[in-house]
């Protein structure tokens, strides 16, 4: 099918819920993606942080048509191999205790939020409880996600939300300070904030705030969605900050592909759910939870962590230089790892779509911030390509 007779089509049935580049794509091979035209593109959004394997990882499609050949799906009535695995090593890897699969990252926050509440209400009795969110957070758009995400911008068109949540500066202790109450049950935050422009937490602030928490008797629920799996150069970002949450959220890069997430928690927080609490149809299947378990085995294959800390500081270096050389359009840059951002003085929707034309796939957080969250397996050759078509987008 041609290109343009694709877009048609698509634009006759689906919602338009997205703005789509005017792009078919069809196929990828490593850090690379392929339209119909056969035009090959340069990837630094793995599908919004999601390929950290890039495409066409061989054992990692091999695992999943085993499975696929095996069992996709059995309910959570019974037990399975697979998800017995998977989650297994997602403990090991996070420091949690139990976990729970989900179908999405918003799905994962929906179920953090519930276990703090139903935490909340064992301890007191009272379900009117309060959670501390941030400004400027991302945490999905479901109507529980929605009520914890600080950015106006989502939330207007489906108010009321769900009550309960007020919101404190990110960055800045003495506002949750502020915000802390009698009846606050948990803080959530993003360890990096991602849409809101990617904005890591300081130390200082997020080694607060577990503090805070401890005196209190509050939960800390960390969003590691975006920022986890290795995105930053350890498995979770608040591994770099010296705190353990005491529930966790996950998702993108945890299935490389296949729709899974999940929220993991301490011991004693897990334990407030009981039979009936929570539950979910598809979620922790035997296919994507094979998934989960894969993307752990070749992430340790790969040495990716190691990687990424040394790709992501070639990355910064070179994201540093590109801005020092265009200080007439580019204001800031921050980020870890390989979760960078460039800030700019105007909106950057041009310079994608020129960058695109050029064979450089970016995608913007915000609409003055290019957001570069390639796969984790980008090698220094790569960045450079990167850089030299960016250049000459801007």
């Amino acid at each position: 099918m041609k290109k343009e007779e694709c877009i048609a089509r698509a634009e006759k049935v689906l919602m338009h819920t997205y703005a789509r580049y005017q792009v078919v794509l069809d196929h990828g091979e490593g850090v690379y993606l392929y339209d119909t035209d056969g035009k090959k593109y340069l990837d630094f959004s793995a599908g919004i942080a999601v390929f950290a394997l890039g495409y066409g990882d061989e054992k990692y499609n091999e695992a999943i048509k085993e499975q696929a050949g095996k069992l996709l799906h059995t309910s959570n009535y019974y037990y399975n191999e697979p998800t017995t695995f998977a989650a297994e090593k997602l403990v090991k890897a996070s420091g949690m205790s139990r976990v729970f699969f989900t179908n999405s990252g918003t799905e994962a926050i929906e179920g953090a939020i519930k276990l703090a509440r139903k935490y909340y209400y064992k301890k007191h009795g009272t379900a009117d409880s309060e959670i501390i969110a941030m400004e400027h957070s991302f945490h999905g758009r479901s109507m529980g996600a929605l009520s914890v995400t600080g950015t106006s911008k989502y939330r207007a068109a489906f108010e009321p939300l769900i009550g309960g949540a007020v919101f404190a500066e990110y960055n800045k202790l003495e506002s949750v300070k502020a915000k802390i109450t009698e009846k606050t049950a948990a803080v959530i935050m993003e360890t990096v904030q991602g849409e809101g422009g990617i904005y890591p937490a300081d130390k200082e602030f997020l080694q607060g705030v577990r503090k805070l928490c401890d005196e209190k008797g509050i939960l800390l629920i960390l969003d590691e969605i975006q920022c986890g799996m290795g995105r930053t150069g350890t498995m979770y970002a608040y591994q770099q900050y010296g705190v353990l949450p005491d529930i966790m959220t996950t998702a993108k890069a945890l299935g490389c592909g296949v729709p899974v997430g999940a929220f993991a928690a301490t011991e004693e927080v897990a334990a407030a759910y009981e039979p009936g609490d929570h539950g979910t149809t598809y979620g922790g299947n035997p296919f994507v939870t094979h998934a989960v378990s894969t993307v752990f085995d070749r992430f340790e294959e790969l040495n990716l962590l190691a990687n990424v800390k040394e790709t992501g500081a070639y990355l910064y270096e070179q994201l540093e230089a590109l801005s020092s050389r265009h200080t007439d359009s580019i204001t800031a840059h921050r980020g870890v790892g390989l979760m960078q951002g460039l800030e700019f003085k105007n909106p950057v929707k041009d310079i994608i779509t020129r960058a695109m034309d050029a064979g450089l796939i970016l995608i913007a957080a915000g609409t003055n911030i290019i957001r570069f969250v390639p796969p984790l397996v980008i090698k220094k050759e790569h960045v450079d390509e990167m850089i030299g078509i960016l250049e000459k987008s801007l």
